[in-house]
């Protein structure tokens, strides 16, 4: 979504954040939202790392049981 925006775009926003909030707030704007994005950033790469461990654990688990399998056939 925001690699459509392009630089015409954040300008406009910009200007639109100015006029809404006035000079004196955008700098607390600025660091709240990057505030925000930082901790979404971060949780999102928790539950990602979450995610692929599980997958690694199931994976192994799988792996286990088919050497298991082929052990009891070659008997």
């Amino acid at each position: 979504m925001l690699q459509s925006i392009g630089v015409p775009g954040l300008v406009i926003i910009l200007v639109i954040a100015l006029i809404l909030f006035g000079p004196s707030k955008l700098p607390q704007l600025g660091k709240a939202v990057g505030q925000t994005l930082k901790e979404f950033k971060n949780s999102t790469k928790e539950i990602v790392d979450d995610v692929t461990g599980e997958f690694k654990e199931v994976k192994e688990e799988f792996t286990l049981v088919d050497l298991k399998k082929e052990d009891s056939s070659k008997k």
